[in-house]
């Protein structure tokens, strides 16, 4: 086994804080007890304030594809059309699910590299209100921070297109890539569903998942004719918690709870927004300067786009991704993330959200820079030196 910490840059899992892992080693206790209660009561609030809201929370033992299917079958009916902006292989994904559980589904196409167009949005919206039967579109479903791509998706201009057009459909947005890594306001942008997980941003274990719920989507709960039971909200309004059919996930959140601490109380949100930003520039700034001598590129084409949680780094023609990671990981120990998709094999992705510092980042570039070299992919070296140079501009 390698020696010392691996490098952990896979864009989820994260890395977590030894503190939250502490917090989490915790013997078992009832989750009715009343000094649980305190603390579940307590998580709810804080994450409300990540979330910038005051609607209601369901909350379940699940990924955050849980999140999602919990999200749909609570809000819509069998044979109800969604419209899906496609931003890459989770959107792809979501298309599917809904699918699957009986629901129309009609996708915005878009390039990958460059973020789905608001305008093509609002022309879906625009032709659906236009239709002689009067509006079809239930849901709106929208992945603010495309992991795959590592593109972004301002889910505050699907609002806005939205509301030119007068639009009834739900707004529904997919932050489990995005929460806790870049602004968020659920309540000011009108996200009627809003997907979460903790295995991110939130820098916790993977095991629960989060759904933030609006009054309008509680209307739409009531009149929707779904089957379900485990991920059923009328059933998680009937029990204490108001969420969690079944037990609850005691020690993830005596976790939950550090780690809001940590984001909240001792680097303050706003703080977190910024290192997040300062990271990915940096990220960012190295893959540019790879790209000289035919090298590696950024595949976001577009800077309106970039993710601040992760950059997938686009490999060169005839050039595995894989190699690159294989070596990374075999010979120095740091983890990435692949390709998914499509994008298996012509990218690899560096997460920089989370638990992360400036040495973690170096640290991470300059072992790539060395399995590019040995895996004998063209490149510009020195990429490893803009990164500390953006760095060092703040």
């Amino acid at each position: 086994m390698a020696r010392g910490r691996m490098f952990f840059a896979n864009p989820g899992p994260t890395n977590i804080p030894d503190s939250v892992l502490l917090a989490t080693a915790r013997a078992s206790i009832d989750f009715n007890d009343p000094a649980f209660l305190a603390v579940y009561d307590s998580c709810v609030a804080g994450l409300k304030k990540v979330l910038k809201t005051t609607q209601h929370l369901f909350m379940y033992t699940a990924s955050g594809h849980g999140a999602w299917e919990a999200s749909l079958v609570n809000t819509l009916s069998p044979g109800d059309l969604v419209l899906i902006p496609e931003t890459g292989y989770f959107s792809d994904s979501w298309a599917k699910m809904c699918g699957a559980l009986g629901f129309e589904v009609r996708m915005v196409p878009a390039d990958w590299r460059r973020g789905c167009e608001i305008a093509a949005i609002e022309a879906a919206l625009a032709e659906d209100m236009a239709a002689p039967a009067g509006p079809r579109i239930k849901a709106v479903c929208c992945v603010h921070n495309e992991t795959a791509a590592a593109t972004r998706l301002p889910i505050e201009q699907v609002r806005a297109a939205m509301d030119r057009r007068a639009h009834p459909a739900l707004l529904m947005a997919d932050t489990i890539s995005s929460l806790g890594c870049y602004d968020f306001r659920m309540d000011e942008w009108r996200v009627d569903v809003c997907v979460g997980g903790s295995q991110k941003g939130l820098m916790l274990p993977t095991g629960f998942s989060f759904t933030g719920a609006s009054e309008k989507a509680l209307a739409a709960h009531r009149a929707s004719t779904h089957p379900r039971h485990y991920f059923d909200w009328t059933e998680m309004l009937a029990r204490r918690h108001k969420s969690f059919v079944g037990t609850v996930p005691v020690t993830l959140f005596y976790g939950l709870a550090e780690a809001l601490r940590l984001m909240l109380e001792e680097e303050g949100l706003d703080n977190v927004f910024a290192r997040h930003a300062r990271l990915a520039r940096a990220v960012r700034a190295c893959v540019q300067h790879w790209s000289g001598n035919n090298g590696p590129q950024l595949f976001c084409q577009n800077p309106e786009r970039y993710s601040d949680s992760v950059t997938a780094v686009w490999m060169p023609e005839g050039h595995d991704a894989e190699a690159v990671r294989r070596i990374a990981l075999e010979r120095f120990n740091v983890s990435t993330g692949g390709g998914l998709g499509k994008l298996a094999g012509k990218v690899f992705r560096i997460g920089h959200l989370g638990d992360l510092n400036e040495p973690m980042v170096l640290g991470t570039l300059g072992a790539i820079e060395m399995a590019l070299g040995l895996a004998g992919v063209p490149h510009a070296k020195g990429g490893v030196q803009a990164a500390m140079e953006s760095l060092s501009a703040g």
